[in-house]
């Protein structure tokens, strides 16, 4: 893509957030599904959604908490093969996490439990600090040129 005019284009936007939100709890439930799956007898929800599944004092609520960090480091990836902006990555993790609330709102109710906040506000600055870093590495990449010679 040319970055060179900015081109307002709410479906290309709105169409990145759905993507992103997708890969995101695919990575999470592929996360929990192993990490989770063989400590527990039955996976539902309420390990995505329910803040009292994210608790510090259990392994399974260990393992639950891994597997949000991990999503998010993967959820950096995918802003690097979606997003392709640095300066767009802080806004697209933020609108992922603000969405995720409101789902977990709608799920379990307000989360009152220190631990959900601690983990989603660093799965946030993982996130976006890390996809950051990976597009900015992208975006200064040395463009290739090839000399063509003529032959006179």
């Amino acid at each position: 893509m040319f970055y060179g005019a900015v081109v307002w284009d709410p479906w290309l936007i709105v169409a990145q957030i759905v993507c992103l939100q997708c890969l995101y709890y695919m990575t999470l439930g592929f996360f929990i599904w192993v990490l989770v799956g063989a400590r527990v007898p039955r996976l539902t929800l309420v390990y995505f959604f329910d803040y009292s599944a994210l608790n510090a004092s259990t392994v399974t609520g260990w393992c639950v908490i891994a597997s949000f960090l991990m999503s998010a480091f993967s959820g950096a990836g995918y802003m690097l093969l979606l997003i392709e902006r640095a300066k767009k990555c802080l806004d697209f993790s933020a609108t992922l996490f603000i969405i995720h609330l409101f789902i977990s709102i709608i799920y379990g109710g307000w989360p009152s439990s220190l631990t959900w906040w601690v983990v989603n506000g660093t799965g946030l600055a993982v996130m976006a600090l890390l996809g950051e870093w990976l597009c900015i590495r992208r975006e200064l990449r040395e463009i290739p040129i090839t000399r063509l010679r003529s032959n006179v």
